[in-house]
Formats: C-alpha cells, structure tokens, sequence
C-alpha cells in the first residue's frame, strides 16, 4: 500500500478555483512528472516539478489542485512564480497508536493555528489569509511511522512571492 498523506478540504473558493482549471491530456497522464530542483546550498526550490508530500520543507511553495484527500505528490514551483500554497509550519504528532482523524485533525489545527501569527505577522482572526495542512492518514502512521503534520498558508487568489511577514 502506498503511504500517503491527506490535506482536509480546502475553503469552497479554493475549491471552485480547482475544479475550473481544465483537464490534463491522456499522455500527460502517462507520462512521469519530474522532480523539482532545489538550490544545492540553500535548499530552496528553483526548478518546478514534483514534490514528494514527505518531503516538503519550510518555505516551499505549491499548486496543489486535488480534489483527493489523500495525496502523495504535489506540483511544487519557486516562490518567485504564482502558487497557491506556500509552507509555514510543521506539527510532530505523539503517540504509538493511531489516535483516529477527529484527534489528527484537532492537534493539526490547533498547531499550525499557534504558529500562523509568528510566521504570517497577524493573528488568524485579523487575517485575509488562510490556513490547512497535511496530515498523516491511519496507513502512513502505522507503516511509515508518519507523525508529521505540514501546515501551509494561502490566499484566496494566487501568490507571487512569500507571505512571511505579509501582516494581512
């Protein structure tokens, strides 16, 4: 079984957003995606393509269009180009045994709530931007020992650029 992760549904005008964007053809469907490209000292992705969702780092940012709630990769860009989501914070779940998705979601929630305002420079509630994560499904926790919760921020429209520090 292949372990994945899942992103809780996103605000209905994200999600409207997705699904108007047009359809793939068949031999892209067929085709492998290429990995992004990172810069060698930094870390920083320079190149788009495909990024492992285990593997996202802070500051990555993404165009993550699926209407799945359980993913595996996600279409990764430099911050310099538009993108929808952009990586601000990570939660490291406890715990032996799978805890359920109502207690995942809970702790995710209220971990990448706490750390909105130190990275996004304004509290939630003051806010025009938004929040959602990546959580750990019951088969990534008990097979991979996944505990990893990815948080990520957005605007409804799309984003060039960080939003660290945007204060809006």
């Amino acid at each position: 079984m292949t372990a994945r992760r899942r992103l809780l549904p996103l605000a209905l005008a994200a999600l409207a957003a997705a699904l108007t964007l047009s359809g793939c053809s068949v031999v892209e469907g067929i085709l492998p995606k290429p990995a992004e490209t990172r810069d060698a000292q930094s870390g920083e992705i320079v190149g788009g393509g495909t990024t492992d969702v285990f593997t996202l780092s802070m500051g990555d940012c993404l165009n993550d269009e699926s209407s799945s709630e359980e993913v595996s990769e996600v279409p990764t860009v430099p911050c310099s180009e538009p993108h929808q989501y952009e990586v601000y914070g990570e939660v490291t779940l406890t715990g032996d045994e799978w805890p359920g998705d109502d207690a995942v979601t809970q702790q995710a929630d209220d971990g990448c709530y706490a750390q909105f305002q130190p990275f996004a420079g304004i509290v939630y509630e003051d806010s025009t931007l938004e929040f959602n994560y990546y959580t750990p499904t019951k088969g990534s926790w008990e097979e991979m020992g996944d505990r990893l919760v990815t948080c990520v921020i957005f605007d409804t429209a799309a984003t060039t650029g960080s939003l660290a520090g945007a204060a809006r």
